[in-house]
């Protein structure tokens, strides 16, 4: 498994990151036993990395995961979130305590290794997000004196909402790592896409994170699972999805995931799980890549893909040509 600095934290990183969110819901909804069996060959592949939140299955992720970490005790490195809803907006100290604390009690832990805001970041307040001003002049600053009081050794954000104020809240420079949507629906975040294309414009927001040392952990590299091309969700996995920064609803998403086939028709990767996890890897400034398993099947095939190094030009140009159609629905 190959490791990989995460930006200026000195921390090195396996490439593949274990995902304990809903979206594969095996920490979630797997049996304990199944639970302590991903973990356990998980670490023997080499990861050391779990990326975990109070938003998955309220709670249930980083309980379930604490409880493999202390029957197991494997030298690893573990992140989660913080979710603000709107009405904590006026506390945010207060209420990003009491969410560490929440989340430290379920993983039995005395800190945690990354503590990263979940919430979308706009310019200005509304829905479920947190306005940039919020993020820069409040969340930073809190985050700042949990880490000196030992509660977290490093600080970051889910780099989604508008593109613009994410670019903002990069460039302050306190954060140390940002979790980027990048996969093969939409790119935009690492590679320039066409005039129309119908999804968002991330602005390549991975080599911005590079520039100022923020280490890039991918989410959604499979988009949620719509890069197999089936519709039927597995049983663990959550049944139910919403796309995040690609087509207007998962049937779409399948859709143009299917378009890409033509990568393992012409021998470029067995499939297009595979061919998105390698790109998603060789984005610039790319330190891990979170998926999401339903099963032990599934952590084998992305170990396996993940090994097999970037794609080759030949496929890159392939996807440039898919992009295109997506503009033009061909």
């Amino acid at each position: 498994m190959e490791h990989r600095e995460l930006g200026r934290t000195g921390l090195a990183v396996s490439l593949l990151g274990f995902g304990c969110g809903n979206v594969g819901g095996l920490l979630v909804r797997g049996t304990p036993a199944v639970r302590e069996r991903a973990v356990a060959r998980a670490v023997e592949l080499g990861v050391n990395y779990f990326d975990t939140a109070p938003l998955y299955g309220d709670g249930r992720s980083e309980e379930h995961l604490g409880q493999v970490l202390r029957a197991l005790r494997p030298a690893v490195y573990v992140g989660t979130k913080v979710r603000l809803a709107p009405a904590e907006l006026g506390n945010v100290p207060g209420a990003i305590a009491r969410s560490l604390e929440a989340s430290l009690r379920r993983l039995g832990l005395e800190r945690v290794d990354l503590l990263q805001l979940h919430n979308p970041i706009l310019a200005s307040a509304g829905g479920r997000g947190v306005p940039v001003a919020t993020v820069l002049d409040a969340v930073l600053p809190t985050l700042v004196r949990l880490r000196e009081q030992g509660k977290l050794r490093f600080l970051g954000v889910s780099a989604l909402g508008e593109s613009g104020a994410v670019h903002r809240a990069l460039e302050a420079r306190g954060l140390d790592t940002a979790q980027v949507c990048y996969n093969l629906l939409n790119p935009s975040a690492g590679a320039a896409v066409p005039a129309g294309f119908p999804a968002q414009d991330f602005g390549g927001l991975l080599g911005r994170a590079r520039a100022h040392g923020v280490g890039v952990i991918v989410v959604r590299a499979l988009a949620g699972g719509a890069l197999s091309g089936a519709l039927e969700r597995h049983p663990i996995a959550v049944p139910t999805l919403e796309p995040i920064a690609s087509g207007p609803d998962y049937a779409t998403d399948v859709e143009r995931a299917r378009r890409l086939d033509v990568l393992v028709r012409e021998g470029h990767a067995a499939s297009v799980v595979e061919a998105a996890l390698r790109f998603a890897a060789a984005g610039p400034g790319v330190s891990t890549v979170l998926v999401g398993c339903s099963s032990l099947a599934q952590l084998e095939e992305a170990a396996q893909a993940l090994a097999r190094g970037p794609l080759p030009p030949a496929a890159l140009e392939r996807l440039a040509e898919a992009w295109r159609g997506f503009v033009t629905g061909s």
